[in-house]
């Protein structure tokens, strides 16, 4: 049985909502001055942080297991790399919020995040 158009819905809405608070009520000077370090244990906890709130979303809407583990690795890695290229991107340049360049950045960041959500939607929508 395919899930219907209202679940697929809530479930974004869902990620949004985890996204908002990870992302924006969650990071703190320590996560935000260390992303950029590739490998450094602010951004695998920004991550981390991250992986959880979708774990407990998946759980949620009665994801299967074999498909929680798919969607976690892929936004763990997908999501890790975009917050390290973006605050890369910032630092090199010199980047502040009272620079235009700083908020391209940011808002390129977060659409491709929603995207993601939206990638992860459909893959729960197929194979959930």
């Amino acid at each position: 049985m395919h899930p219907t158009v209202t679940a697929v819905l809530a479930l974004v809405l869902a990620f949004q909502i985890k996204h908002l608070i990870a992302d924006f009520y969650l990071q703190n000077a320590y996560i935000i001055e260390n992303r950029r370090y590739y490998g450094h244990p602010a951004g695998l906890l920004h991550v981390g942080i991250h992986l959880a709130g979708s774990l407990i979303v998946l759980l949620i809407f009665a994801t299967p297991l074999w498909l929680i583990g798919s969607l976690l690795l892929a936004e763990g890695v997908f999501h890790y790399h975009l917050d390290w290229a973006k605050d890369n991107y910032g630092a090199n340049r010199g980047l502040t919020p009272r620079d235009a360049g700083f908020w391209h950045a940011l808002g390129l960041d977060q659409a491709l995040h929603q995207a993601s959500y939206l990638a992860m939607a459909w893959a729960w929508a197929v194979w959930a």
